[in-house]
């Protein structure tokens, strides 16, 4: 088939500059220019289906960052259906993979998103079929300056893995979630994002030397670095990191676990006679992991230790950085750095920006990893590593040391300190690289669990990533499902039935507060419902106020657990109030939420980040069902700041401890209030993905489409600016490196001030 050619037409912040036969010249004048896209005949000929996108867009002053599609399948343009594209290479190509999901009534170019001059090429897409499409999801783009960083094999060993497990369509699901959340992060520029915003580009690392200079005093460090058959190069390149550092009170204790290959030993002493530094020992034999790492740390004499495995490499500026947080914050016994992936060449990508202290994450994946810093004292407390955890050595150490320490002696330094080297074998391009890892790591869960008295088993949702199914009680504790609901009898009896026919959980009752229904319909059913045994219907006609229709119910309530639960929500599986309530009853736990779909099986909510779009937001919003989200964590339990009362489970001493609901908002960010009132006291909010429904998002009462309901919201808007302050721009549970104008976990342009992060998610 042909391709389908396009014609760009400036809609916002454009201007033309010149113009020649082949290619048009534009300066986009603002940080949000938009092309519409006008396809040859017409936009219902982009029929949905795959296409290849074809384009010049070649900067000539400034740089083109995230380029973007944005579909408006008919409810406008939005950041739940934006496309993202590659950044153009060095000529200025850009050659996509485009999902057109449904019928177009427009669509949208957004060239770049900072000022810049650039020129335009011709545009056009072509039609391909869905074996072709999978083929360029498993080889990449041939020309895609973001192009694949794992091998062509393992990605294909991997897909048929998936598709063996999962099934063929799953598996091809996961193959798009996995290339639309790569390309997302490729097209918000990392390379480019370095170029601003690396500060030791440039002149950077010469005022990084000075500045170290000026900690001469600062406690040593003692990088610990076990080795075993490293390819020499990357050895020393991994040496030469801590050789280079800015900071200089360090020393580097090595242990070579009995490499077969004897120039690896004759490598390492001549690093040792070249600098007093470094130490070396030689096993005698191998074994494994552990043990040399143990072996390594015999040797040192810091304060503080830090981990490096032996083909990977620090930032220049790593130790200063440790030392410059200890001197800060030193109560700080545990700390860790953000980290990215290197390849053979030493380019850098994939960056992994962590959130502050996050226990219930670090249970469901060792999100700490590299660089991990630990005090000496606290290793002689919990121990060393431990010999048959290999894989997982530094999860099950890290888990045992957070078991100790106060949330205040742990610390998050928000930068790249870290770059995880991703060769073939390599853990750095999968955790499925080393399949026995993701065993111990979920027997590191399990012991971890047993420590600290909580009942539940463990398994293995992904490589590295785990399910701790958590027990209830002998005695399950009675469950209050509070409804609201007004009119709208259709949505009301799908929700109520779902909750009585699909949910497994033994001692429910449900509660549904009618704010006045008038519909004819609604009250035939609420007077059935007044019937129907577990249910209770509680009449409360005042103008619409959802905080106090909730604390009506609540009131009422004779729950220990209190589940809130929209009207237009249905239930999905069986399991999903043993999932919340199993969560909720944990002491330090505070409001617990759910996975929510759309209809359609895209993403409505997988939990709340502060800050997005001015207040607070959704993050992954549209992205399809079985997307695993930044990191994989849209398929693990975490603490995050908050989650919506569309589906919230508390228990009830908890929520009349802080106060309920609080009244003086009545319709948007009461949750988001609610919940940040819950860190306030000192309890963890826990979003969990195993909890799965549907939600038909406010079906029931409408939209803010009038000048009353705009008002209403901006005061509320206000309202939550002028009691939580700072907070909603520093979400400990997301990054400062991470953007707040979409909820798709992108870099931010620029990045918000990476201030040292002590306490964590209670802040």
């Amino acid at each position: 088939m042909a391709p389908l050619g396009a014609r760009l037409t400036p809609l916002l912040q454009l201007m033309t500059h010149s113009a020649s036969s082949d290619a048009v010249e534009y300066v986009a004048e603002g940080d949000d220019p938009q092309f519409r896209v006008d396809p040859d005949r017409g936009i219902h000929a982009l029929v949905p289906g795959w296409y290849v996108m074809d384009i010049v867009l070649q900067a000539t002053e400034g740089a083109i960052q995230r380029p973007c599609l944005y579909p408006d399948y008919g409810g406008g343009c939005s950041e739940a259906t934006r496309i993202p594209l590659p950044q153009p290479d060095a000529l200025g190509r850009i050659r996509a993979l485009v999902l057109i999901s449904r019928a177009l009534r427009a669509l949208r170019f957004d060239p770049t998103i900072r000022p810049a001059r650039f020129r335009v090429g011709a545009l056009k897409f072509s039609r391909i079929t869905r074996p072709r499409a999978l083929w360029f999801l498993l080889r990449g783009a041939d020309n895609s300056s973001e192009a694949p960083t794992d091998p062509l094999l393992v990605r294909l060993i991997r897909f048929v893995k998936d598709a063996g497990r999962q099934g063929l369509s799953p598996a091809v699901d996961a193959l798009v979630h996995r290339h639309y959340g790569a390309s997302r992060h490729a097209a918000g520029g990392y390379v480019q994002w370095l170029d601003h915003f690396d500060p030791l580009k440039g002149p950077g690392l010469e005022q990084a030397r000075i500045n170290a200079c000026q900690l001469a005093n600062g406690p040593l460090i003692s990088v610990v670095l076990p080795v075993y058959s490293a390819p020499l190069t990357f050895l020393k390149r991994c040496i030469d990191s801590v050789r280079d550092q800015t900071y200089r009170n360090w020393e580097l204790c090595i242990a070579d676990d009995a490499s077969p290959d004897p120039r690896i030993a004759e490598c390492l002493e001549a690093y040792a006679r070249d600098d007093a530094r470094i130490k070396v020992v030689i096993r005698p034999q191998n074994g494994h992991i552990s043990e040399a790492t143990n072996s390594a740390l015999a040797m040192a004499s810091g304060s503080h230790v830090a981990f490096l495995d032996h083909d990977d490499e620090l930032s220049a500026d790593a130790l200063h950085q440790v030392a410059l947080a200890i001197a800060e914050h030193p109560q700080a016994r545990l700390l860790y750095s953000d980290e990215d992936k290197i390849d053979a060449s030493g380019r850098r990508f994939d960056p992994h920006f962590k959130p502050g202290w996050n226990p219930e994450l670090l249970r469901s994946q060792n999100y700490i990893c590299h660089l991990m810093v630990i005090e000496v004292n606290l290793l002689a407390q919990v121990g060393l590593l431990r010999v048959g955890f290999e894989g997982s050595q530094d999860h099950d150490l890290v888990l045992r040391c957070t078991e100790v320490l106060l949330p205040e002696q742990i610390c998050h330094i928000p930068k790249v300190l870290y770059h995880w080297r991703a060769i073939e074998g390599s853990t750095a391009l999968g955790g499925d690289q080393k399949s026995y890892a993701s065993e111990a790591g979920r027997r590191a869960v399990s012991d971890h669990l047993q420590r600290i008295h909580r009942d539940g088993a463990v398994e293995i949702v992904s490589a590295g990533c785990y399910r701790t199914l958590l027990a209830l009680p002998a005695s399950a504790p009675k469950v209050s499902v509070i409804i609201p609901t007004k009119d709208r009898a259709d949505l009301l009896s799908r929700c109520v039935r779902s909750v009585l026919e699909k949910t497994e959980y033994p001692d429910v009752e449900v509660l549904v507060v009618d704010n006045g229904s008038l519909d004819p319909d609604a009250r035939v059913l609420l007077k059935e419902l007044r019937q129907t045994y577990q249910v209770r219907v509680l009449d409360y006609p005042i103008p619409f106020n959802f905080s106090a229709i909730i604390n009506h119910g609540v009131r009422h309530a004779t729950g220990d657990v209190l589940c809130l639960l929209n009207n237009d929500t249905e239930v999905i599986n069986p399991s999903w109030l043993h999932e919340l309530v199993g969560r909720a009853m944990q002491r330090d736990a505070g409001a617990v939420g759910a996975m929510l779909y759309y209809p359609d099986d895209t993403i409505q909510h997988a939990g709340v980040i502060l800050g997005l779009g001015g207040v607070a937001g959704h993050v992954y919003t549209r992205m399809g069902r079985g997307t695993p989200g930044y990191m994989a964590r849209a398929w693990v339990a975490q603490n995050m700041s908050a989650v919506t009362a569309a589906c919230m489970a508390v228990r009830k001493e908890v929520f009349e401890e802080v106060g309920g609901f609080d009244e003086a908002l009545p319709v948007a960010f009461n949750d988001i209030d609610f919940c940040l009132r819950l860190l306030q006291a000192g309890y963890r909010n826990v979003w969990t993905p195993y909890a799965e429904l549907y939600h038909h998002e406010s079906a029931s009462r409408g939209s803010e489409d009038s000048p009353e309901k705009q008002a209403r919201f901006a005061a509320e808007v206000h309202a939550m600016k002028w009691r939580w302050g700072g907070l909603l721009h520093d979400d400990a549970a997301y990054n400062p490196n991470l953007t707040l104008d979409q909820g798709d976990y992108g870099l931010a342009f620029p990045p918000r001030s990476p201030k040292l992060r002590v306490a964590g998610i209670s802040n």
